[in-house]
């Protein structure tokens, strides 16, 4: 979360901004042989998605940040942290956006998988921590 927010910066950074990533290089020199571990031998081919929002919290916007991560079995294979292009007036709302962006990813990570021959993918798991947000989704209207 700490780079995406850094990233907004980038064209017109300020003092604060280079402590800050200073701050986080120094974090991630004292973490080395941190890191997304692959299993050779991976049985499970299921796809497992986790997603969230903030609604709001981006203060100097009020934009929404979405957030999601992609399993293949045991194995993080996609992840994205964003802020939404538009304002989001409730969380639902910010929560059924950012499970909208995250079925496009897993679609396009479906046709790559199928590309590979990978078979049983479906159905695929998404977990989402919003109710109001996940009445909406099931309302097939």
């Amino acid at each position: 979360m700490m780079f995406m927010f850094l990233s907004q910066f980038m064209h017109a950074p300020t003092g604060s901004h280079l402590k800050l990533a200073f701050r986080v290089l120094k974090y991630l020199k004292g973490c080395p042989g941190k890191g997304i571990c692959i299993n050779k031998g991976m049985n499970n081919f299921a796809l497992t998605t986790y997603v969230d929002s903030n609604w709001g919290k981006n203060l100097l916007a009020r934009k929404s940040i979405i957030g999601f991560c992609i399993y293949l079995g045991d194995t993080l294979i996609s992840w994205k942290s964003k802020k939404q292009s538009t304002i989001s007036r409730s969380s639902a709302e910010a929560e059924y956006r950012a499970m909208a962006a995250t079925t496009c990813e897993l679609v396009w990570i479906l046709k790559v998988l199928n590309e590979s021959k990978a078979e049983n993918l479906v159905p695929i798991k998404l977990f989402c921590d919003n109710s109001p947000a996940i009445q909406i989704s099931a309302n097939p209207v």
